[in-house]
């Protein structure tokens, strides 16, 4: 006859696994959420995914200096009643020069709505070279209604662009913008992936 395991026991035993279970799942969710800024994290150290590099300042043009042109993109999430725009579609910018543009938002509502915007910048190989020293991305930026703000951009092109063989060839660099009524909704479209960090609340209302 097989003796019957002893309640007590039993008990412990299964309070050992459901710990050991809890502990598991706790870790799994933390690495969840903790994946999503340890590769925004990489990829602004790198450039990579067309990741703008952050904060440095610029160096200033040379006398010998090219430029390069500069496209602004701007998109909004069929969740957020906004109308965003750039002010304007390009611009001629010499490497190590800094340059600022603007785009333009609208809240289309009579309710206050709140936004937040991510950005990358293509072809993604430029992403080491260009470099944010002020935006409005990745960060709360509310409407009132009907209100209209603009929104400027510092940034600046690494003079190395130049000097690089897979990218000397590149006369032209376009930044995109995508705002969202939340970070959740971005989160959920996989635009996170390339998200920068702020780098600067600049932000110009008229």
């Amino acid at each position: 006859m097989i003796p019957r395991p002893d309640p007590a026991t039993v008990s412990k035993r299964n309070r050992r696994v459901a710990f050991a279970a809890a502990g598991f799942v706790t870790f799994m969710v933390g690495l969840s959420f903790a994946a999503v800024p340890l590769y925004t994290m990489f990829c602004q150290m790198t450039g990579y995914g067309g990741t703008p590099m952050l904060g440095q300042a610029a160096p200033g043009a040379q006398a010998d200096s090219r430029s390069i042109t500069i496209r602004f993109n701007a998109n909004t999430h069929p969740s957020l009643p906004w109308q965003f725009a750039p002010q304007q579609r390009s611009m001629d910018l010499r490497l190590g020069e800094e340059g600022m543009a603007f785009y333009e938002a609208r809240n289309l509502t009579d309710q206050s709505v709140s936004g937040v915007s991510t950005y990358n910048v293509t072809p993604e190989i430029v992403g080491r070279y260009f470099h944010k020293t002020a935006c409005f991305c990745f960060e709360d930026q509310t409407l009132e209604p009907n209100q209209r703000v603009d929104m400027p951009l510092a940034f600046w092109v690494d003079p190395r662009i130049a000097e690089d063989p897979q990218t000397r060839d590149i006369r032209t660099i376009t930044i995109n913008y995508t705002f969202f009524r939340s970070l959740h909704d971005a989160e959920r479209a996989g635009a996170l992936a390339n998200a920068g960090e702020h780098v600067g609340n600049a932000r110009f209302q008229r």
